[in-house]
């Protein structure tokens, strides 16, 4: 009788919440003096956002909403969150930026608008440059605005005569695209904005100008467990984010815990789509800013910041813990997603990232598909990125990160790049295309079953001292250099250029990189293909020098095919299967390589979630291919 009662009470209670939790509805038509019902909606987002508590859900309806949502309040935990979606099937478009119109024909192609500096309220980012720690700014001003046509941005000049007379940039694939440009000047409390449409006339065209800095962003920390589903977010004036500032993308976390951000189309950010990154309490652009202390690094900087953010509660019980999922993402200038410390704990799957920093007007130490710092226990996972600078760049304290079931090709910095990181982290089942797959300046990786058609570069960092922590937390245990070393590769496929007489063993495919090594290293069970050598530390190699699997890319739809032949010896490469017990402990923090909550990882599944077994298992990230012809074609995304 007791446990009845108990149920019952129990019922009451969650039907109750279900009863006190709302949904409002926000449509172009709307107002919002209503109460944000169905047939009151409110006009704005951010009407909505000032009434929604925990529990509730705010559905957007098709159209176009162009404000800053600036949450009023988060969630109180995974169960009881603030949603905001579009519409079910409805194109919910959320835009940093305001239509232009009224432009004076100056000469053939060349228009010309002026814009009271009252226009943009408190914040004109014609008036604001790019700027922060590690920022290149090549010699010139940039502003954080952007002008777009027809959703296209166009390239902005250092001088008029640049927008006059545009020369074509032929290091870029946007050749074309970057003759059309715009130059802007501030006078006499206007904006004047000179663009080169070529043969359009913007009068008749869509032009839009960034104005706002982001577009869905808290400016204060507590608003944690907000999902944010199936928008269109774009043409923010976003700032550069580097790791000793306040980062702020298009859709930004702030200093907070839990969000699901998902389903989203983002795309044309000046610098950064999506940030999951520091506050600015604890510092902004730090290293700029205490620019007279010539003996004073970024690295003192950085660390600096780390214990201030310590101090100010970073932690799993407050920060991270976010899910990043069925994200598109592209044409932003510095990262597809970034994030100092707020990143940890996290989950980032399933994401399409390209286009990143295509333009290439400027440049910095922070730029990539993915770049985050101190990714503690962070997964990354079935994500493909292409037609980035770099594809992933883990900078400091990576550590019970796992890397895995990535596609990652035409990057033409590298796919991955870890940085001054003491591990334990895990790369698994990737497959890197790009013509520089690993650069490693780091110690304490496991990079296990992956396809690697690119160069390997090994890179010491004697004169640094980062830190490590204490097994999944954010403790630190103590700082060191990294000498290189203490790296393991299981069961891998490398594929070479065919002979190589380059005498730099550095960027070499395959392991030669490895054969001296500060540290011990522990390789085998590996596959080395079409010029592909091994280290002096393979104890176990498989060297097909002459054959050429012949690895190629089909994009088709909104799928991706790779297609590539084998040797008949590969299929007799026996290999032990990898966990955690027979992958030890990173050697700087002593640590295991396994799952963020201590139990231990078994390599069972490949690339696709196929099953693993004594039977089928081979080096790379596939199993069961097919036995019968040569030429084969998988479904890679």
């Amino acid at each position: 009788m007791v446990r009845f009662y108990f149920s019952l009470l129990i019922l009451i209670v969650f039907n109750t919440s279900l009863i006190s939790a709302k949904e409002y509805h926000v449509t172009v038509k709307g107002d919002d003096s209503n109460n944000g019902s169905v047939s009151m909606p409110f006009k704005t987002i951010s009407a909505a956002a000032k009434v929604a508590f925990p529990g509730d859900t705010i559905t957007v309806h098709s159209g176009t909403y162009r404000e800053w949502i600036n949450p009023e309040r988060g969630g109180e935990s995974n169960l009881k969150r603030i949603v905001y979606r579009a519409a079910p099937g409805e194109k919910v478009e959320l835009k940093g930026s305001e239509i232009i119109s009224g432009w004076e024909k100056v000469k053939d192609g060349v228009w010309k608008v002026i814009i009271p500096n009252s226009f943009f309220g408190d914040y004109n980012p014609y008036q604001d440059s790019v700027y922060g720690d590690w920022f290149n700014r090549q010699g010139r001003i940039h502003h954080t605005g952007e002008v777009f046509l027809n959703g296209k941005s166009l390239y902005e000049k250092e001088t008029l005569g640049k927008v006059m007379k545009p020369v074509a940039n032929k290091n870029i694939a946007d050749t074309t695209g970057s003759t059309y440009t715009w130059y802007c000047e501030n006078s006499n409390g206007n904006t004047i904005i000179w663009a080169n449409f070529h043969k359009f006339n913007p009068n008749k065209e869509l032009i839009e100008i960034s104005t706002r800095r982001t577009v869905f962003y808290p400016d204060k920390p507590g608003v944690n467990y907000l999902t944010v589903s199936g928008f269109n977010i774009s043409q923010a004036a976003t700032q550069w984010g580097a790791p000793t500032a306040e980062q702020v993308g298009m859709i930004s976390t702030n200093w907070n815990k839990g969000w699901i951000i998902e389903n989203n189309i983002i795309h044309d950010s000046k610098c950064s789509g999506i940030t999951l990154g520091k506050e600015r309490g604890t510092g902004h652009n730090v290293w700029s800013a205490d620019a007279e202390n010539v003996n004073r690094d970024g690295n003192i900087h950085y660390i600096e910041v780390l214990f201030r953010v310590l101090r100010n509660g970073w932690n799993k019980e407050n920060i991270g813990s976010h899910i990043v999922r069925n994200n598109t993402i592209y044409n932003c200038e510095q990262t597809g997603m970034c994030g100092s410390m707020g990143a940890a704990f996290s989950t980032i799957e399933n994401n399409h990232i390209y286009n990143i920093w295509t333009k290439r007007q400027f440049s910095g130490a922070e730029i990539g598909g993915i770049k985050f710092h101190a990714a503690v226990d962070t997964y990354i996972g079935k994500n493909r990125i292409h037609d980035c600078g770099r594809g992933i760049w883990l900078d400091w304290m990576t550590q019970g990160t796992r890397v895995a079931g990535n596609l990652m090709y035409r990057n033409d910095l590298e796919d991955i790049f870890v940085e001054v990181n003491h591990g334990p982290f895990i790369v698994d089942n990737n497959i890197l295309l790009s013509p520089f797959a690993i650069t490693n300046m780091s110690e304490g990786g496991a990079y296990l079953h992956n396809l690697i058609a690119g160069s390997v570069r090994l890179w010491p960092e004697p004169n640094r001292f980062t830190p490590y922590f204490l097994p999944h937390s954010t403790d630190v245990a103590a700082l060191t250099t990294i000498l290189s070393g203490d790296d393991r590769y299981y069961n891998n496929i490398f594929v070479g250029k065919g002979v190589s007489d380059s005498k730099n063993e550095n960027t070499k495919a395959g392991l030669k990189a490895y054969d001296d090594a500060k540290f011990p290293v522990f390789i085998a069970d590996n596959f080395y293909f079409f010029g592909a050598m091994p280290s002096v530390n393979d104890i176990t190699p498989s060297i097909v020098p002459w054959f050429d699997p012949v690895l190629e890319i089909e994009e088709k739809d909104q799928s991706v095919f790779l297609h590539f032949d084998i040797d008949k010896s590969y299929y007799k490469r026996s290999v032990k299967l990898m966990n955690t017990e027979n992958l030890g402990r990173a050697r700087v923090p002593k640590a295991r390589f396994d799952n963020p909550d201590g139990t231990p990882i078994s390599f069972d599944r490949d690339y696709s979630g196929n099953k693993r077994t004594e039977q089928n298992i081979l080096p790379g990230p596939f199993v069961n291919l097919n036995l019968e012809g040569d030429r084969i074609i998988l479904k890679v995304w």
